[in-house]
């Protein structure tokens, strides 16, 4: 006789749950900026307008809220690669990218603190994203060296590893106008030789 196979059956989150969820990030990532992890739950569900309730749904703890700021910021930051490959010519999707991941070393220079005090060792968190980041960078630089716009002997990882310095280095709040010129800078010095 033969059996029914249940299959498992995962709801899609209803359209208003989804946008509390995305509202409930985005305000705490604006919190979790200005105050790191003192931010209160309460103050964020109050200002994405929603309750606490629906706050605690969907991040039952403080940690989960913070690990999932962090994983949305990366999974944007990863997917602007395709967007910026399909609307941009190679080069310019390499160029508006770096200066996306300019403002994601910002981002995490504030979110990062607060995720360390919180979650002791996020390394897995940090690993996680990181491949999603090399595999972008790849992507875009693969792209503009098939098209003859960069040298082929250019590392991705060399451009994260100058922006990410010029943001470990830097001393004054204005570092990120440096990083901004640095993305031309390492655009122009990557084309090829004539």
């Amino acid at each position: 006789m033969p059996t029914k196979r249940k299959q498992a059956f995962v709801r899609k989150p209803r359209s208003d749950a989804q946008r509390n969820r995305e509202r409930i990030l985005d305000v705490a990532k604006d919190a979790f900026t200005r105050s790191g992890a003192n931010a209160t739950l309460d103050d964020i569900a109050r200002e994405a307008g929603v309750g606490p309730g629906t706050l605690y749904r969907h991040f039952p703890t403080r940690e989960e809220l913070l690990e999932a700021v962090y994983r949305t910021e990366m999974e944007k930051l990863a997917a602007a690669e395709g967007r910026f490959a399909e609307e941009l010519p190679p080069i310019e999707a390499l160029r508006a990218w770096l200066l996306l991941f300019v403002d994601y070393i910002a981002a995490k220079q504030l979110i990062a603190p607060a995720l360390n005090a919180l979650l002791g060792d996020p390394k897995k968190v940090f690993e996680a994203s990181y491949v999603q980041i090399w595999e972008a960078i790849r992507a875009l630089v693969k792209r503009a060296i098939k098209n003859g716009d960069i040298r082929k002997d250019l590392d991705p990882i060399d451009l994260l590893r100058a922006l990410i310095g010029v943001a470990n280095v830097a001393t004054t709040p204005d570092w990120q106008q440096s990083a901004r010129r640095l993305v031309d800078i390492l655009i122009i010095g990557s084309r090829p030789a004539k």
